[in-house]
């Protein structure tokens, strides 16, 4: 069995096309579309969105599903914001209490599609009222965050000249897709997760560990899932337990855009962050076209995504 199937890299390149086809078609109607100040706002306006992205990447990846994503990313959001404002601990303390919350819900939704045999649609369901009410209890209204260090950090960057630059949501954004590439590619981990999304029987048969596989990935997908509540905070500078509703199916979306199968087994992590752009474009096409609401951009990435579910399953017929 082969943990790579050779079949990922079409749809990844349909991506890619995609991406190169939207961008040459916006700039050609909106004079100014392309610039370096349009791509670092790209980045840094889909930075929640692209971490929680990746983490969804490794779950589909695996042969399971992540529905707690954006109610995660809310529980993550209000545990900063409450520790930092209401109780006045360091963000350096916060920042790892919130991750480790997400670790956790990762933990025990892996345990429950793994030791009990759950539907992960169905266990990862649960994860999600389950965090989203804990966030309403945590505070059930916005809380401003306004320390030193998040004042910093939200005007800090990767200078690209011409006073332009890369924000710090931007740039962790780029972080996670590169570690978690090559994570996917060069580690044992990424092995695993791909045999056992191809073939959970046939991965077992080889010896691949299930129970340590599976479980890695949820606690993987739940840290970058609250990773993208702690850019969130940094993003708006506040945490907030209503944020993230519907982000679970964006990352998913996303994710599928860009080549990840749904079946399990085939794609690239850095294909979920290419799909995440893809919507990014799509919205920035939207705004500067102006008489449109926003709810093309919905329009827009559904029709998308039904694009390439359908290529997957022609390609699946080859």
């Amino acid at each position: 069995m082969s943990a790579r199937p050779k079949r990922s890299w079409p749809p990844l390149a349909s991506t890619a096309l995609a991406f190169a086809l939207l961008l040459a078609f916006a700039s050609m109607r909106y004079p100014g579309f392309l610039s370096v100040r349009l791509f670092a706002n790209l980045i840094g306006d889909n930075a929640a969105l692209g971490i929680a992205a990746v983490g969804a990447a490794f779950v589909i990846l695996s042969g399971g599903i992540d529905l707690s994503v954006g109610a995660l990313m809310a529980l993550s959001s209000a545990v900063v914001a409450v520790l930092v404002t209401e109780a006045g601990a360091h963000p350096l303390i916060a920042v790892p209490c919130a991750l480790a919350v997400g670790a956790l819900f990762g933990l025990g939704m892996g345990a429950a599609v793994h030791y009990l045999a759950i539907p992960p649609f169905i266990a990862t369901l649960a994860g999600m009222f389950l965090a989203r009410g804990l966030a309403l209890k945590v505070t059930s209204e916005s809380i401003p965050i306004d320390h030193p260090l998040y004042r910093g950090l939200t005007g800090a960057g990767l200078p690209l000249g011409g006073g332009l630059r890369l924000s710090t949501v931007a740039v962790l954004f780029l972080l996670v897709v590169l570690l978690g590439s090559l994570a996917a590619r060069w580690t044992a981990l990424g092995r695993n997760v791909h045999a056992v999304g191809g073939s959970a029987e046939a991965a077992r048969l080889l010896g691949v560990p299930l129970a340590a596989t599976r479980l890695a990935v949820y606690a993987l997908a739940g840290t970058l899932s609250a990773l993208s509540g702690v850019a969130f905070t940094l993003y708006g500078s506040s945490g907030n337990p209503a944020e993230g509703v519907g982000m679970e199916l964006e990352a998913i979306a996303a994710a599928v855009v860009g080549g990840v199968s749904l079946k399990g087994g085939v794609g690239k992590v850095y294909g979920a962050a290419l799909g995440v752009l893809v919507f990014g474009i799509i919205h920035a096409a939207i705004l500067y076209e102006g008489t449109l609401g926003s709810g093309w951009t919905r329009v827009a990435i559904g029709g998308l995504l039904l694009v390439f579910l359908a290529l997957q399953s022609l390609l699946r017929r080859e």
